[in-house]
């Protein structure tokens, strides 16, 4: 099971309304909340539709 850090980029599936489909973890636990990097956008997940939605993570 991969481990996610605060500041990771992850990318998902689906592209968000503004274009962009990388996004900043900013809080981990049971819930996450990521930032768009295109706009932005402060989102709030359960784990489980986080992982659902993850394409992968982008290399440091």
């Amino acid at each position: 099971m991969e481990e996610y850090n605060i500041g990771d980029i992850v990318i998902t599936k689906k592209l968000h309304p503004c274009g962009s489909n990388k996004w900043e973890i900013i809080r981990t636990g049971i819930d996450f909340k990521i930032k768009c990097t295109g706009c932005g956008r402060i989102v709030m997940l359960t784990r489980e539709k986080f992982l659902k939605s993850l394409k992968r993570t982008e290399q440091k």
